[in-house]
């Protein structure tokens, strides 16, 4: 009896591990759904797939805290990261709904859910747990039994998950795939278009002012010191996410001005 209490009975160390890294999976989660920009959320969420990874690896699943760190942090989520800095969602893309009722529906599934999960982690049996460690010394180790499960009691559906996951792929290529149904004009089409339209003929400016800024929020000034609408993304307009250094610029203007006023009027004296 007092060696079935052993085998169950948590270490120091162990506990101190669960408390202090649970904190953290739990803070990071918090923060994932929380947090105004996305790019802090994914990066909560990265660190909350590292803290479960360290307690797969804890607990002998070394294939699972393996797979956890290469698989979901290192590939999915830092792709989901370079995604969203790339495309620069900001929080005021989130404040319209594009369905209607659409956060009562998540907060009702949500719910639903930790009802689920509180009710299953209620109803689970501790008593006739064998162990980890049973299960691993069957096959030699945590990969070999992995593996044995998955290719023998657990084939069918191992492949029909395949099968769904390899679907699901194909199924959002085919529904973001647009068939052009119209041959492509040529660029000399496209200039004779612009030409009869009386649209901006030559090349557009580039974004930036001058050497000082290259940046894609700049919009490059025209001769007369304004700044050319065109020379930024749309995107960033309708975002309000443009910089106006037409002021800078043209202060700087007057400032060489004054300075080539300056040196020609030193000239002038000198020849004299």
């Amino acid at each position: 009896m007092s060696a079935n209490l052993a085998a169950y009975t948590t270490s120091t160390g162990e506990a101190f591990q669960f408390w202090v890294l649970g904190t953290v999976a739990v803070l990071g989660a918090l923060s994932t759904v929380l947090m105004k920009k996305a790019v802090h959320s994914a990066l909560s969420l990265a660190g909350t797939m590292i803290v479960l990874a360290v307690f797969y690896l804890a607990n002998g699943a070394y294939f699972l805290g393996v797979v956890q760190i290469v698989v979901y942090t290192g590939a999915i989520m830092m792709l989901f990261l370079f995604v969203v800095m790339l495309v620069g969602v900001t929080a005021a893309d989130s404040l319209k709904e594009t369905i209607k009722g659409q956060r009562w529906l998540a907060a009702a599934c949500g719910l639903g859910f930790g009802i689920l999960l509180a009710a299953g982690i209620g109803n689970a049996s501790l008593k006739d747990f064998a162990g980890l460690g049973t299960a691993n010394s069957a096959h030699g180790g945590n990969v070999e039994g992995l593996a044995a499960l998955i290719f023998t009691k657990y084939v069918f559906a191992f492949e029909i998950t395949g099968a769904l996951l390899i679907t699901a792929a194909v199924g959002a290529m085919v529904l973001t795939h647009r068939e052009r149904t119209e041959r492509a004009r040529t660029q000399r089409e496209l200039s004779e278009q612009r030409v009869r339209e009386g649209k901006h003929v030559p090349p557009l400016p580039a974004p930036g002012v001058y050497a000082r800024h290259n940046a894609v929020d700049i919009a490059g000034l025209l001769p007369d010191g304004t700044p050319a609408e065109l020379t930024v993304m749309q995107t960033l307009r309708k975002r309000g996410q443009i910089r106006d250094v037409s002021n800078e610029a043209l202060s700087d203007l007057k400032a060489l001005e004054q300075r080539s006023a300056e040196r020609l009027g030193r000239e002038e004296e000198a020849s004299r």
